[in-house]
């Protein structure tokens, strides 16, 4: 199974869920793939099987996960602050894999239906999500 965390600006969140799918399954194989070299460097720290930075990554390991998370961003074009890119949000988009997708309601848009959690909640549900896949 191939699992890929997307993650842009500091890698936060992208670094907290590779680090609590390790604590579970320290063998599983996460590539990280960050918007930028800071965001990829906090991902492979959290112990990311392999990491790339930038657009054409993005593009092309969409193509072939089974699963893709990251922050709802990731599937809007010039998300972010801008760093994702048009090309970005429609490769994750069109991607075959199935999306867990953590609704940050930052970065002018709000996602209806979705409570105020914590960051910790989300990355717990994201945890059990992929749990429920692998089983």
């Amino acid at each position: 199974m191939k699992i890929l965390v997307i993650d842009g600006q500091g890698g936060r969140m992208g670094k907290s869920v590779i680090e609590q799918l390790k604590k579970k399954w320290p063998d599983l194989e996460i590539t990280a793939i960050g918007t930028n070299s800071l965001a990829t460097s906090a991902m492979l720290k959290a112990g990311a099987s392999a990491a790339a930075t930038g657009e054409n990554p993005i593009l092309v390991n969409s193509r072939t996960a089974d699963i893709i998370i990251g922050p709802i961003g990731i599937v809007m074009a010039n998300s972010l602050l801008g760093e994702i890119t048009p090309a970005m949000a429609e490769a994750v988009s069109s991607s075959p894999a199935f999306k867990i997708l953590i609704p940050v309601n930052r970065c002018c848009h709000f996602i209806v239906g979705c409570g105020e959690q914590s960051l910790t909640a989300y990355i717990s549900e994201v945890v059990d999500k992929v749990d429920e896949l692998l089983s």
